[in-house]
């Protein structure tokens, strides 16, 4: 499934970069990638869109 998700609490690199480190920790194959600018992610996962929700905000940040 290919989604892109607004997540307006994006504020650099890291951010990005722990939400695809928890995304990845249950699907490994997932592809994310995120822009710090519009403060979204495009993400390719075989992940139900409700989990890859929750697992954002595992993350500590809320999406949209």
């Amino acid at each position: 499934m290919n989604l892109t998700i607004s997540v307006p609490s994006i504020g650099c690199s890291s951010c990005i970069e722990t939400i695809t480190k928890a995304i990845q920790s249950v699907d490994a194959s997932a592809a994310v990638t995120g822009d710090a600018a519009t403060k979204s992610l495009d993400i390719e996962s075989q992940l139900p869109e409700v989990k890859i929700r929750e697992l954002i905000a595992i993350a500590g940040h809320k999406a949209e």
